[in-house]
């Protein structure tokens, strides 16, 4: 069974570097390492709109599907990204989406390595 103590040091980054063209890579202060590609990002976004809280449907992008996109959409980019206390990040999408907070919880749960692909 997992405490507190070991969930908080699961999720907390020791270096995060940020790529506004390609994505984030975290390495985790308990030796894991994590890589965020952008259109991965985008469509895990943890806002209200894109994961129907309330009661909404959801509105999640498909960017990692380029596929649905028969015609030409712009390149997906990062604006900006900006810290959020000392838990999360925001980041300002070039499609004018800027309401996801990515806490590091969140980034932690949703990543996409093998080895955490496969306890889903």
């Amino acid at each position: 069974m997992t405490n507190e103590v070991d969930v908080q040091a699961i999720a907390d980054p020791e270096h995060i570097a940020i790529s506004k063209s390609t994505g984030i890579k975290i390495d985790w202060r308990d030796g894991h390492h994590s890589d965020y590609p952008l259109a991965y990002l985008r469509d895990e976004c943890p806002c209200a709109t894109c994961t129907g809280a309330h009661g909404t449907e959801p509105q999640r992008s498909s960017y990692s599907k380029p596929e649905l996109f028969p015609m030409f959409k712009p390149a997906l980019r990062m604006d900006s990204v900006e810290a959020v206390g000392s838990y999360a990040v925001r980041i300002y999408w070039n499609d004018s989406h800027n309401s996801g907070i990515y806490s590091f919880d969140h980034l932690r749960a949703i990543c996409p390595c093998e080895e955490c692909q496969r306890k889903l």
